[in-house]
């Protein structure tokens, strides 16, 4: 670089008016970080560079990806230990990156930050994260790096090579990391309020909160709600909001069908509903299930069904009706579940293993939701989930399956003819013929 352009010829107000940023913002930068660095006059007025303009307009881009200024400030001094120019490092369109050298760094920063994440070092995680947005577009860390690596934690959860708090520490770190995107995103340009919020007993939010700042990347107004919305609160929000639409998502069966609760109250209100989540990828007959708009299996993909539903008015689909003899089974088996488990907790072969207390309390939130919404083989999505699980937490195959078996023997006992749909499953789960299976 020239003399020119380190030269300080000029002053605070030129630099303001350049960059936007306030004087006292510079001066508290200065004091705080030592960046930029102007010259002093020999009346102590400040003087700045070409190069502390650009310094600062790098600053600026940087907030703009997500970054608090502390994180931007680490960054440029991460880059200058390296011995790199700070301000020729980051990539442009003109850039002869290849598809596939960029594809493989994301990859390389994706393990890097899993395994500071399973290492549960927060601190190398966060550097990782900051030299990945020093690379790439936010939206691109964001799914490339934080949502696949989470979801490779989560599979490592399951496969047993990882713990529960491995997986938790990794959520919670690409969650901070969102909302700090969406607190540096622009306001929103375009008319209408959009609604986000998980469903009762619904705790996992990375997906929605990932797709809240995609809509506000696109200039629409998003309320986020957050985790575990009861139904009575969202109908207090929409009351005082009334947004043109509201969003959801549920991961497991249970929180399925507390969304069928929150539909159903949305649509008492006149508001559509759009949702999706990982048991409607997994289970595509329950889409049908749900009074509202199913957004695909990709966020993506929900992004533009979010915006489509926002520009066109669209018919809310009719879900498919609940038979009498399921209203009946339902309210059966909640007059009966406690003495169903209750008899179970007698069994020692049962009630002595580690894993009873979680197994016996899933399976009766499973077969309420299936029988909630409409069709108890739903419940077979998650016996095969639990059974596939390689985890110290939950039984192997062999003693769900004797679990189960134990299980259709006191529900033969405890349940009557409404309780049909239950039994018929259970005989269906260890083998039993339908005659023995029947009272």
């Amino acid at each position: 670089m020239n003399e020119t352009y380190r030269e300080p010829i000029y002053n605070m107000k030129l630099v303001a008016q350049e960059t936007g940023v306030k004087p006292n913002t510079l001066r508290a930068w200065e004091r705080r970080y030592g960046l930029p660095r102007p010259a002093r006059t020999e009346g102590g007025h400040r003087r700045y560079s070409q190069s502390d303009i650009e310094i600062v307009k790098w600053l600026l881009d940087r907030q703009q990806e997500g970054l608090q200024i502390k994180g931007a400030i680490e960054l440029w001094r991460s880059l200058e230990a390296d011995g790199q120019e700070p301000l020729q490092s980051r990539p442009t369109s003109e850039s002869s990156f290849s598809l596939e050298t960029t594809g493989q760094t994301m990859a390389c920063l994706r393990q890097e930050w899993v395994s500071a994440c399973l290492a549960c070092d927060e601190r190398k995680a966060g550097q990782i994260l900051i030299q990945a947005l020093a690379l790439y577009p936010p939206e691109t860390v964001g799914l490339d790096l934080l949502l696949k690596g989470v979801a490779q934690i989560g599979r490592a959860w399951y496969s047993g090579e990882a713990s529960v708090q491995q997986e938790h520490f990794a959520s919670q770190l690409a969650v901070r990391r969102i909302e700090a995107l969406l607190q540096a995103a622009h306001p929103p340009t375009r008319a209408g309020r959009i609604l986000v919020a998980c469903p009762a007993e619904e705790e996992h939010t990375l997906g929605l909160l990932w797709l809240t700042y995609l809509l506000r990347r696109r200039g629409w107004e998003v309320l986020y709600l957050g985790a575990n919305v009861p139904t009575a609160r969202l109908e207090e929000v929409t009351r005082t909001t009334r947004p043109p639409l509201a969003i959801s998502a549920a991961l497991r069966l249970p929180t399925a069908a507390t969304m069928l609760e929150m539909a159903r109250s949305l649509q008492q209100e006149g508001i559509p509903l759009a949702f999706g989540g990982r048991i409607f990828n997994r289970l595509p007959p329950l889409r049908d299930r749900i009074p509202g708009h199913f957004l695909g299996s990709g966020l993506e993909q929900a992004r533009r069904s979010v915006e489509e539903l926002m520009t066109a008015i669209h018919p809310t689909p009719l879900p498919k009706p609940i038979t009498e003899a399921y209203r009946q089974a339902l309210g059966h088996y909640r007059e009966r579940r406690l003495l169903i488990e209750a008899d179970l907790a007698q069994n020692p072969d049962l009630f002595q293993k580690p894993w009873f207390p979680a197994i016996n309390r899933e399976l009766g939130r499973d077969i309420v939701a299936a029988l909630t919404l409409g069709d108890i083989d739903f419940v077979d999505d998650s016996i095969d989930w639990l059974a596939e699980l390689n985890n110290d937490g939950y039984a192997p195959a062999k003693i769900l399956d004797d679990y189960l078996g134990a299980y259709y023997q006191t529900a033969r006992k405890r349940l009557d003819e409404r309780g049909a749909p239950i039994v018929n499953w259970l005989s269906g789960r260890v083998g039993v013929s339908s005659n023995e299976g029947g009272k």
